[in-house]
């Protein structure tokens, strides 16, 4: 038996994609059936996709490519960039206005990976709703 998923894909450009890509992925998020009864989810994979556009444009001076992908079991949420080098947690003073990004995003995703690419590299960060409905829509 082959695995169902589906998904979306976009790119956000350095100016003013970080809010495009909330609303973006919000709306997407939608159309699944369990996110209506797990708004707090959908704020953590919300939340996500704005930390990891974020970095992505400010550490990596790059455009961003979202995708979103639900396989039944987890909500993937993949950001490339075009700088291969991998983002490292810190551990900011109190006034400093970056540098919880990477902690933010290990806080909310259930998993979470990185890895460099032929041209860039990839954060993936994995939702696991409680009450999802496994099925995938046909």
């Amino acid at each position: 038996m082959g695995v169902k998923a589906m998904g979306w894909a976009h790119s956000f450009p350095v100016s003013g994609g970080v809010r495009a890509g909330r609303e973006w992925a919000r709306e997407h998020l939608e159309s699944l059936s369990w996110t209506a009864d797990e708004p707090d989810t959908v704020d953590a994979v919300v939340l996500t996709v704005s930390e990891l556009l974020t970095n992505a444009h400010i550490h990596a001076h790059s455009d961003a490519r979202l995708v979103l992908t639900w396989d039944g079991d987890c909500l993937h949420v993949s950001v490339h960039d075009d700088d291969p080098t991998l983002p490292r947690q810190r551990d900011p003073g109190a006034g400093e206005q970056s540098g919880r990004g990477v902690g933010i995003v290990r806080m909310l995703a259930d998993e979470w990976e990185m890895r460099c690419q032929r041209h860039g590299k990839v954060v993936t960060a994995c939702f696991r709703p409680a009450g999802a409905d496994r099925r995938i829509a046909d």
